[in-house]
């Protein structure tokens, strides 16, 4: 007879998985007031969707280099482009568009209700519990949004009605790929299957940016190729590997705990950075929103 497996306990949670999660986090974070300032030189989908490609193809090389091999097993090519369109398409093109409407550290916070997505998709997809503990949570993060809509009255929050929409859709999309990430269970090497994910999910990116946005490499000056390089290396080649090997060392509501901090350094290094309003408002949106993550994951 098979004895059921019991539930993780903080004591088998890898302490490696979460200084790559740690890792993740921060370049995520950093990644907002990167991507914000690039707008003034580069069109978001043409700017993410390039990086993206550029990004797969290095991690590419760098599979081959370590003699991976970059061939998917027939049966498994669904599962991986069902996890590329919403870890990386549906990230990079919702949440790119959402910051043409809402300031960096807005959309981060408003994106990275992922984790209280995540817990109630876990308990439908996975079969974890979903307590009365993650219902008030998510009503808490709720509060956070509600916070930010309302924070320069009705018609500031009409006219970032499509950011916030897009920004939500983009964490919805995330946290359902964090999900079944889980649910699938890839056997892809780590790196390889980072390029995969990356190279299939930035393509349709790409083209829609070449269709709807005008991109010129002229545009660019020194510090837009400076951004570009960061977004590359750092928000996907580095972000993205991090992520992906948390995730098959952490269960899925645990990998999501890594994801507290980035609307965090999002917000700061935004104000920082961009000098970006970080006022009453924008701090009590914060508190509810994290405070929500944080009680989400923990019950």
């Amino acid at each position: 007879m098979t004895m059921p497996s019991p539930p993780v306990s903080r004591a088998r949670i890898a302490p490696f998985g979460l200084v790559l999660l740690a890792i993740a986090s921060i370049a995520w974070g950093l990644n907002w007031p990167v991507s914000k300032a690039l707008l003034s030189e580069w069109p978001p989908l043409s700017a993410r969707g390039s990086t993206g490609i550029v990004g797969a193809l290095l991690l590419a090389g760098i599979a081959v280099w370590r003699g991976e091999s970059l061939r998917v097993p027939h049966h498994q090519w669904l599962h991986l482009v069902v996890l590329a369109g919403l870890n990386v398409f549906g990230w990079m093109a919702f949440v790119g568009l959402s910051l043409l409407w809402l300031p960096a550290g807005e959309a981060a916070v408003i994106a990275f209700t992922m984790p209280v997505w995540a817990a109630g998709l876990a308990w439908l997809i996975l079969g974890e519990r979903l307590s009365m503990q993650r219902i008030v949570a998510m009503l808490m993060a709720f509060a956070g949004i509600a916070a930010l809509m309302g924070g320069g009255g009705l018609a500031a929050s009409a006219e970032k009605l499509p950011g916030i929409a897009l920004a939500l859709l983009g964490g919805f999309g995330f946290a359902l790929g964090t999900v079944l990430a889980k649910k699938f269970g890839l056997t892809l090497p780590l790196v390889t299957s980072s390029a995969w994910q990356i190279g299939i999910g930035c393509v349709p990116v790409l083209l829609l940016g070449l269709i709807f946005e005008s991109p010129h490499f002229a545009a660019l000056t020194p510090l837009g190729w400076g951004l570009l390089a960061y977004v590359v290396l750092v928000g996907f080649c580095i972000a993205y590997v991090c992520w992906f090997a948390a995730l098959k060392q952490l269960p899925a509501s645990v990998a999501a705990i890594g994801t507290m901090a980035v609307p965090v350094i999002g917000v700061v290094s935004s104000a920082i950075a961009l000098r970006e309003p970080l006022g009453a408002m924008q701090i009590a949106a914060l508190v509810f929103t994290l405070a929500g993550v944080a009680l989400a994951t923990r019950g």
